[in-house]
């Protein structure tokens, strides 16, 4: 089992999740971080630190189309090891939904590190 990033996490990116990951599997898009589910040990411990609780675990129902979705920019987006810039209106879209669709964005973040 891995976990990994949903779209709850488009234009949130809060990142406490970074900072408690002792394997520093995250990766940053420019409006939304990914797990490599190839690197996550399974520790669990940034699944609670999400305030979007947008990290669920790969078994959870509807995971499926995420697992493939955080590998795919994991390997083209800078991996973090620290937590960067807050974006400052994340917390207006914190509940919003369909964000995926009408907000991702695939160009990589800055790789705050």
């Amino acid at each position: 089992m891995t976990y990994i990033v949903t779209e709850a996490c488009v234009r949130c990116k809060y990142m406490d999740c970074v900072s408690v990951c002792p394997v520093d599997c995250f990766y940053e898009g420019e409006n939304m971080l990914v797990i490599n589910p190839d690197e996550c040990i399974d520790c669990g411990v940034c699944e609670p630190e999400c305030p979007a609780e947008a990290i669920i675990p790969d078994s959870n129902p509807g995971a499926e189309k995420w697992i493939e979705m955080n590998r795919q920019y994991a390997g083209v987006w800078p991996n973090i090891a620290t937590k960067g810039v807050v974006p400052a209106d994340a917390d207006e879209w914190l509940k919003a939904v369909d964000k995926f669709r009408t907000e991702f964005s695939p160009k990589p973040g800055s790789g705050n590190q």
